[in-house]
């Protein structure tokens, strides 16, 4: 899962996919990075923190990281939460870059169609429940995928 900051977006993605997986008894290993180096060390946005505990998720435990080229060797699938973020990943993992495992999460729900998650980031908490009811929808296309 990869955002911007690392500290609203994809800290959530982390924590509602990883919670569905767990609950699935899928062995599944989630992790969120972002793009830029600003949050590096720093923990979720307190209003993600707030919301994810409203669905009965702790995120209070993860770290902001910067997303790295290696990612793309690491990771089996790169989910990112806008467009920019995915060119951003592409330019960022240079000879590494896999398009077959990069995706908008968004396409999940939306194939093909490229929606943006917005960046709640200078938002109320409003924005928070919004961004949470999108990747909330997403990660459950993940997780099972022919309900």
């Amino acid at each position: 899962m990869v955002c911007l900051g690392n500290i609203c977006r994809s800290p959530l993605a982390e924590g509602i996919l990883q919670h569905k997986a767990d609950e699935a008894a899928l062995n599944w290993t989630v992790d969120s990075a972002g793009t830029s180096n600003y949050h590096i060390g720093s923990p979720p946005h307190h209003l993600a923190q707030k919301v994810a505990k409203m669905h009965g998720i702790d995120i209070s435990r993860q770290r902001g990281r910067q997303f790295k080229k290696e990612d793309m060797l690491v990771f089996d699938r790169i989910y990112v939460m806008d467009n920019a973020i995915y060119e951003e990943v592409k330019r960022t993992s240079r000879e590494l870059w896999d398009a077959k495992k990069t995706e908008l999460i968004m396409n999940e729900l939306y194939p093909g169609e490229d929606i943006d998650v917005p960046d709640p980031w200078f938002g109320t908490e409003e924005g928070f429940h919004e961004v949470y009811e999108m990747l909330d929808m997403a990660c459950e296309k993940i997780v099972n995928p022919n309900p």
